[in-house]
Order: structure tokens, then sequence, then C-alpha cells
């Protein structure tokens, strides 16, 4: 059995407003403190984007040096809140590759698993991208390893989660181009996300879709309509406790598990002989 395990949305800041500078670095090192502590300890973690606030590149520096104890290896992907030259000025060296396009991609192999990052950033909209050129990378890079389970990690979720004001046009061009991309290769799992801060679970081309919770704040579940030009007083963050996820992968199948970060008494221990009812 391997696993891996996701953190997304870290949005580390060198902001000067205290609230901002220290809970999104104090919530973060509470979710690498339970990715530790997890038994097996996952092979890999993979940050999938907007690993910092304003993509500064004074922000990268003070998220690398959060990460420089973490024992796992991390690999990063890119969110619209990163910004690509800072983001590899920065990373480069931590396992990051680009496509011949300069474009955020790259696969990483774990013997059971593959690991295909994509990059979905438009440096010039928060919403998502994912041209003709990235969607032919793709499907390049699947068609190499067409046997060997498979699981896509990027930023947008290429569907919606029924909070409105965050979620996608369903008939974007980026989301058909990344299901084409994905249909007809079976190999593929599972497509890994964030943008939302909160996990949720849906279907694009045949394939599960996964969206992890922030290691910041989550988003507030409110599935009631909007209006985007007329503020309403709804609540729309939440101090719920920070959350990542784990990607489980042994004998073909490939599932994924939610976890809230922090410490809690055990319930139960295992101390005697187990027998099923």
């Amino acid at each position: 059995m391997l696993t891996i395990a996701q953190i997304t949305d870290l949005h580390i800041t060198t902001d000067t407003d205290p609230v901002n500078l220290w809970r999104n670095a104090e919530r973060l090192q509470h979710v690498l403190k339970s990715i530790h502590a997890l038994k097996p300890r996952p092979v890999a973690i993979f940050a999938s984007g907007d690993l910092v606030d304003r993509g500064e590149p004074e922000e990268y520096e003070a998220l690398i040096e959060i990460l420089r104890h973490v024992e796992i290896p991390i690999y990063f992907g890119i969110g619209n809140h990163d910004r690509r030259e800072p983001f590899l000025a920065a990373l480069s060296g931590h396992g990051v590759q680009t496509d011949p396009n300069g474009f955020v991609q790259y696969a990483v192999d774990f013997g059971d698993l593959r690991v295909i990052v994509c990059d979905t950033l438009d440096e010039e909209s928060e919403g998502g991208a994912f041209c003709e050129d990235r969607a032919a990378w793709l499907a390049k890079t699947l068609d190499e390893a067409p046997d060997q389970p498979t699981v896509i990690a990027l930023h947008h979720p290429p569907i919606a989660s029924g909070i409105r004001w965050m979620d996608p046009d369903p008939k974007a061009g980026w989301i058909a181009r990344l299901a084409n991309a994905v249909r007809g290769h079976d190999q593929v799992r599972s497509i890994l996300c964030g943008h939302v801060h909160r996990a949720f679970n849906g279907v694009l081309a045949g394939r599960a879709v996964a969206a992890a919770p922030a290691t910041s704040i989550q988003l507030t579940l409110d599935l009631t309509p909007v209006d985007m030009r007329n503020p309403d007083g709804r609540e729309m963050l939440v101090e719920e406790p920070p959350g990542f996820a784990v990607v489980m992968a042994y004998e073909g199948q490939v599932n994924t598990h939610v976890c809230v970060a922090g410490d809690y008494a055990p319930a139960v221990a295992y101390t005697s002989p187990f027998v099923r009812g």
C-alpha cells in the first residue's frame, strides 16, 4: 500500500496584518504535523496551488522557511494566487518541472501510482485555464504509461461545488479540453484539486474528482443562490479546522480520504482479538 498526502490553498503571506500573517502559517504547521503522524507515513506531499496569497517572492521565502523541517518530499502545483515567475524562481529546485511551453506540468512515478501535475493558472483571471498546448501535453503524457494507475493533480476544480460564487461555467472551454484529454485513458483513477477551500466530490469524463479542504480557512457551505453584484451579508469564510487529503493506492485501486488536522483523544484501542459479528 502506498499513500500520498495532498495539501492545498496554503495562502502563506508576509502581510503586516497579524491575523493574515500568523493564522495561515500556524494552520499549515498543524496540517504538516498531522501528516507526519500518519501510519504509514505518506511517501510524498503534493501542494496543489495557492501556496501563497499574492504571488510575491517574499511570500515564497516565508513558505520555504515553514517547510524547511518537513521530512517528506514535497511537490508543488500552481494556483490562481501564485505567479509563475516568482513561483519557479523559488521552487524550481524543489522537484517542480515545466513542460516545453513553460507551464508547471510534470509527472512523478511512485511505483504503484503515477501523479501528473497540471497547470490551470490564467494570470489574468481568478478562474481556471487549460489551453490546447496544456491539453496536448497531458494527453501525450497519459499515452506514455497507459497501464499505470494515475491521478491528475491541479488547482481549479473542473466541476461545480454548488457554492455558486466559486463555481466555474460548466461550458467553459478549459473544462472541455481537460475532459477530452482524460477521456479514453482508463488508467486515470481520479482528479485531485483544491481552490474551493472545502472538500467535495464529483465526476468529469467518467473520472472521480476530489477537492481537498484548505490548510487555510474554509469556505462556508452556503448553497443558496447569490448575486455577486449585490452583497447580501452572507458569511463567506469560516474558521473550521484546517484539513488535507490522503490518496491511497493498493493493487491498482485508488481512493481518497479527507482528514482534519489536530490532536484528538483516542476513543477505542485495539487491545483484544477482534471478531466480526
